[in-house]
């Protein structure tokens, strides 16, 4: 019999349980093995459907198609006309008779509900950072010393970035770990700020993230480049403290 709790997993990954309760479940998870084969069964598709190359008609090809499907109605329309990405009425019409209706109600229902590339990185780097205070995975090297952390990362992670301890400016690093996120081992500064603990993710920018602040499930997310890497923060501190490590970060 599968657990009852599938329906939470699902919520979780659609980002629809707040912060605390997610870190509940991700602890059921942990000793579950029907909602750990769901998530991971879940993810799998999602990465499967997000690597799917893509392909758009040229617009010869959607014009003829288009003339097809309005010659079936006994609609014509100049498709030369249409601004771009816009479909006339008689596609509609067209597409909307028998199976076709159930085809592109499928399609259009699957197009909206795929993950983008920038919630499944925040969704990563939230679970990540839950992990790291659920659990005693916080921190796999212990230091503030930044000769200590940043050589650690070296064959362990995908990148060593640069390593500073701000503890003048109210940012003491404890330490650093190998996280994932988005299909990278990444290098996660841990920084206290006062009650609170950052965790700045690292990685090789491949140019799938995007620059920008962002809340999920209770935390803010303040994400910039540097060179060639990706940084991302999270914390439940406000977003000026926030930016404030991300600009020793990048001055350091």
């Amino acid at each position: 019999m599968s657990c009852p709790r599938q329906l939470e997993v699902q919520a979780w990954l659609d980002d629809e349980m707040d912060a605390v309760s997610g870190a509940a479940l991700e602890r059921h998870i942990a000793a579950c093995e029907d909602c750990a084969r769901l998530r991971s069964d879940i993810e799998a598709i999602r990465a499967a459907l997000q690597e799917a190359p893509y392909h758009r008609a040229d617009a010869n090809f959607r014009g003829r198609l288009a003339a097809a499907l309005d010659r079936e109605t006994g609609q014509r329309k100049p498709f030369g006309f249409w601004p771009s990405g816009f479909w006339p009425l008689g596609f509609w019409n067209g597409a909307a008779s028998g199976i076709g209706a159930t085809a592109m109600a499928a399609c259009l229902a699957l197009f909206l509900l795929l993950p983008s590339a920038q919630d499944e990185i925040a969704h990563d780097v939230v679970t990540a950072h839950l992990r790291s205070l659920a659990g005693n995975h916080l921190v796999d090297v212990v230091s503030s010393d930044h000769h200590t952390v940043r050589p650690w990362f070296d064959g362990r992670a995908d990148i060593a970035p640069a390593t500073a301890d701000f503890a003048s400016h109210g940012f003491k690093l404890v330490g650093g770990r190998v996280d994932f996120v988005h299909g990278s081992r990444t290098a996660v500064l841990v920084y206290r700020h006062g009650a609170h603990v950052v965790n700045v993710f690292a990685w090789k920018n491949d140019g799938a993230a995007r620059p920008g602040l962002r809340q999920k499930s209770g935390y803010t997310l303040l994400a910039w480049q540097s060179g060639d890497l990706f940084y991302c923060a999270i914390s439940d501190t406000s977003t000026a403290e926030l930016q404030k490590l991300a600009s020793l970060i990048q001055q350091s």
